[in-house]
């Protein structure tokens, strides 16, 4: 017996696309269910300026293979020497839609993120002027603070200050893993939305250290306890505006993942929808599903959802996704849920 559900096409308000050899790989994944990605700009070197993020987009529109669309929605990378005008004339271009804030070190390729956020005040003051979004890594990185705690501590000590202080900023605090960041978006009111992930609503820490450590979920941040899974779960199920879908796919080769010091990230861009519905169905809301992974997103970046469509289809037999994709960097592990999945798109 089969069941299928019609969905207006996703989108991906958080991706990691690499450049060169990686991104030809990874690309088409994407491109194959979501119609746009807000692009990170976490490259070595970052994306900072209106002139590298149009360049980057020329080399992700031109590694997009024939007969597929995908639109990137550009992102700048803020640092402390981030130029205000600079920023301005990229978001009245319409090229990028947003910038983002990574704390210094807090993630991969991070290191040339933000230390003293009173450095970046004037930059903060212009996007809420202009009306652009700040996409937000919300972790600190002090080294007294539980790397399970940080998400919590940053919301206290960073996001709330920078919120009161620039009210009119429209913030997304990204790929949420806590209840602090759920609790949080939903008091936040119209100016702030939340990112959540797939594989935050499959895995908690213990998928990642019980029985042996596997590396192919750490991630960060890094998943948290059952509790915040399970508020996690409730948020994106339950139709409110406030959350939406970036799955913050991210690709490493096998080599690197298994390093002695090995990245972080999980790369979900093949399997995400069907395992969406695999959740959703389970939470007994796959009629919220369009809204968070198709709606939700448009609505909060003022854009208009997206006029094609994609089926996912349930069948008898489980769904059997590719263990690996190859490219010319090494082979990248694709998410497993560790359960059967019976949803695909078709």
């Amino acid at each position: 017996m089969t069941q299928s559900l019609t969905i207006a096409r996703p989108d991906d308000w958080h991706l990691h696309l690499r450049d060169g050899a990686m991104m030809q790989a990874v690309l088409p994944e994407t491109a194959r269910h979501f119609g746009r990605g807000i692009i990170m700009p976490n490259l070595v070197p970052p994306v900072v300026t209106g002139a590298q993020a149009a360049a980057y987009r020329e080399r992700i529109l031109a590694a997009l293979p024939e007969g597929m669309t995908f639109d990137p929605q550009m992102v700048l990378y803020l640092t402390e020497d981030t130029d205000p005008e600079d920023v301005a004339a990229a978001h009245a271009s319409g090229l990028v839609k947003a910038v983002k804030l990574y704390p210094a070190g807090a993630t991969t390729n991070s290191a040339s993120g933000v230390q003293n956020f009173d450095n970046v005040r004037p930059v903060l003051e212009k996007m809420a002027e202009i009306g652009l979004h700040l996409c937000v890594h919300g972790e600190v990185t002090n080294h007294d603070v539980d790397i399970f705690d940080r998400e919590a501590v940053f919301i206290d000590r960073i996001l709330d200050p920078i919120r009161k202080a620039t009210p009119e900023l429209r913030v997304i605090m990204e790929h949420i893993t806590t209840k602090d960041g759920v609790d949080y978006a939903k008091s936040g009111g119209d100016n702030l939305g939340a990112t959540i992930t797939t594989h935050h609503l499959i895995i908690n820490r213990n998928h990642i250290l019980a029985g042996g450590i596997k590396p192919h979920y750490y991630c960060l941040p890094v998943a948290k306890r059952e509790k915040h899974r399970l508020a996690l779960r409730a948020a994106a199920t339950s139709g409110d505006k406030t959350f939406f879908l970036g799955t913050d796919s991210a690709p490493h080769t096998d080599e690197n993942k298994l390093l002695p010091c090995g990245c972080a990230g999980c790369f979900t861009a093949t399997n995400t929808m069907a395992l969406l519905a695999h959740v959703f169905e389970e939470e007994d809301a796959l009629d919220k599903l369009e809204g968070f992974a198709s709606k939700h997103g448009p609505a909060f970046y003022g854009l208009p959802v997206n006029d094609s469509t994609i089926t996912l289809t349930k069948s008898d037999t489980a769904t059997t996704f590719p263990e690996k994709i190859k490219s010319a960097d090494g082979p990248v592990t694709v998410f497993d849920p560790g359960f059967p999945v019976f949803w695909d798109v078709t």
